[in-house]
């Protein structure tokens, strides 16, 4: 399967994760790993599957790497039926009013835009006990099987 693990970071957390998961799924798939400034919506694939991995800032905005990609789904509002992601948090629930806002916005934005979320987006919390290394791979591994039967029935 091709895969793009894309990250949204303020801090290097949210990159680290993902160049965590891409490594851990390659060799089995193509995988490659681009901060969501880098990507535009344009260069979204039905082909290919999406791993997002976002990082929550400040009252529950973006992060700022995510703001440029946010500003530009806003500005072109592509039509991404067919293309299918899934979606990990990194969050603080010491902040629960705005816990995991920055993965929830992303969601919601591919979504309004006709993209299916494969999986339930996983809500990684910094103050629990969980690494969120720990969390990813298993998500990472759930959603890309679960992505390869959508995407085999949708063709």
């Amino acid at each position: 399967m091709n895969i793009t693990v894309l990250y949204g970071t303020e801090t290097g957390n949210a990159e680290m994760l993902a160049e965590d998961v891409a490594a851990h799924l390659e060799g089995a798939h193509e995988v490659a790993c681009t901060n969501l400034s880098d990507f535009a919506p344009a260069d979204f694939d039905p082909g290919q599957f999406y791993l997002v991995i976002c990082s929550t800032y400040g009252d529950g905005e973006l992060p700022a790497s995510a703001k440029p990609f946010a500003e530009a789904m806003e500005a072109e509002m592509p039509d991404l039926a067919g293309v299918h992601f899934a979606i990990f948090g990194l969050g603080d629930t010491e902040y629960e009013d705005t816990h995991n806002f920055g993965s929830r916005i992303i969601a919601e934005m591919l979504q309004a835009r006709g993209a299916s979320q494969i999986g339930e987006r996983v809500l990684h919390d910094a103050s629990g006990g969980d690494m969120a290394d720990d969390l990813a791979m298993d998500w990472a591994d759930s959603v890309v099987e679960l992505a390869a039967q959508q995407m085999k029935e949708d063709a």
